[in-house]
């Protein structure tokens, strides 16, 4: 399977856990993207080639969140093992003064990572995040449990081949606001529908999905002063402004933006606005 070109090339990196596939492009400053549940690189294809056009390093693995095409069968796949793994990508290339680009699930998984140090991250955007009791979020909240169940995952992809299924709430209805092309949808959803290595990974990943890690990170908040960006989807459904607001006021050194015409993918619905939000941020806040 192959993604976007607009992402740069491809690598592959092998840490202690497994082996990470990413797209770089671009020099500079680094940037590295943390994608959600049951999406890719792909994600920030709109993105990256204007952001790395303005002289940063765009770095977007395919984290294993049920998208990827390389199984980790021996990785830590709890949202704490998965933070874990961001470090090792970053400490394996020797990235410093990183900035940590976050949406959905990669938002709850950049706040355990923030909660265990940021000697690496210089400042972080968080695009309409998973955080506090919302994680997983309705009803998305209800793939935990059904992952419990021995062999669960596997009709759950098949029943995903239904496009016509497709804008309901618990597929993509309230993640993305405007269409998004079936052929994008097929590089998110054919990797867990044709592997069963990669639907372990996913179900190993669900199983751990609990809105525990979350608020134990959310302890940690009064001693993150670090630059953080809330890039917020103005009419998110699963994440809704008041969450933006509390994290605004629990996190010292947080800035809140409001992105219009959008649901929670905001790097699809609008990549232009998040965009030129990171860009403007990532300047403001560049180490001297």
């Amino acid at each position: 399977m192959h993604l976007s070109t607009a992402l740069g090339q491809p690598h592959e990196v092998d840490l202690a856990s497994g082996r990470i596939r990413y797209y770089e492009t671009g020099s500079g400053a680094p940037i590295l993207f943390v994608h959600g549940l049951l999406v890719n690189a792909n994600l920030w294809r709109k993105m990256i080639p204007t952001i790395a056009a303005t002289g940063y390093r765009c770095l977007s693995p395919d984290w294993p969140l049920g998208a990827h095409s390389i199984p980790v069968p021996d990785a830590d796949l709890t949202p704490t093992g998965l933070a874990d793994l961001v470090e090792a990508f970053m400490a394996e290339l020797d990235l410093s003064d990183v900035t940590l680009v976050a949406n959905d699930t990669g938002g709850a998984i950049a706040q355990v990572l923030l909660s265990r140090g940021t000697s690496r991250i210089g400042r972080v955007v968080l695009a309409s995040v998973d955080c506090y009791e919302r994680f997983l979020p309705p009803p998305f909240n209800l793939l935990p449990p059904l992952a419990r169940i021995p062999g669960s995952i596997r009709p759950l992809t098949e029943v995903l081949r239904i496009r016509a299924l497709h804008p309901l709430p618990i597929a993509l209805g309230w993640v993305a606001k405007h269409k998004v092309d079936p052929e994008i949808i097929d590089t998110y959803l054919l990797p867990s529908r044709n592997s069963a290595a990669i639907r372990k990974d996913l179900r190993r990943f669900l199983k751990t999905a609990n809105r525990r890690y979350t608020l134990e990170a959310a302890t940690h908040y009064p001693s993150i002063d670090i630059p953080i960006l809330l890039a917020w989807a103005r009419e998110d459904k699963l994440f809704p402004v008041a969450l933006a607001e509390r994290l605004a006021a629990d996190l010292p050194n947080a800035t809140l933006k409001l992105i219009d015409d959008s649901y929670t993918a905001s790097p699809e619905d609008q990549p232009e606005l998040l965009t030129e939000l990171i860009v403007e941020f990532t300047r403001m806040h560049a180490t001297p």
